[in-house]
């Protein structure tokens, strides 16, 4: 089965370097059209409000979401991505990616609709994981 290649792909860590190796590791595996960085869920919620409009074709299809992160956290993110009016909502996966694998946090977790759970290092097999599972034709 082939995966589509994505349009747009958000990765929401406070990480710079993080950023920098998950964004490199997109665009070497070729997956997605572009690749956008948000340093935390309010930069996050920024871009969704901004990039999915219905004039827009750059909505992310994907989201790697992390836990901790300053101003507003993964947590907080996908309380107010429930709030919000995008008609794309149900399309984007969004997918934590931490390394906090804290029972609690996996609990927390269980409130929200998450696509799945890594703990990182992002990877190639990791990625393809998630390709597979949420984007196969």
């Amino acid at each position: 089965m082939s995966v589509p290649k994505l349009c747009c792909t958000l990765l929401v860590d406070d990480d710079e370097t993080t950023n920098y190796l998950n964004r490199r590791l997109l665009e070497k595996l070729d997956v997605t059209e572009q690749v956008v960085v948000a340093l935390n869920g309010e930069e996050a919620l920024q871009v969704l409000r901004t990039q999915c409009t219905e004039a827009s074709r750059s909505c992310p299809a994907l989201v790697f979401l992390d836990i901790n992160m300053p101003q507003m956290n993964g947590f907080e993110f996908l309380s107010a991505y429930e709030q919000l009016p995008l008609p794309q909502r149900g399309a984007i996966v969004i997918v934590m990616l931490t390394t906090s694998l804290h029972p609690q946090d996996m609990e927390r977790l269980q409130q929200f609709s998450v696509a799945g759970f890594l703990s990182k290092p992002l990877n190639k097999d990791k990625v393809n994981d998630v390709l597979q599972a949420h984007f196969r034709q």
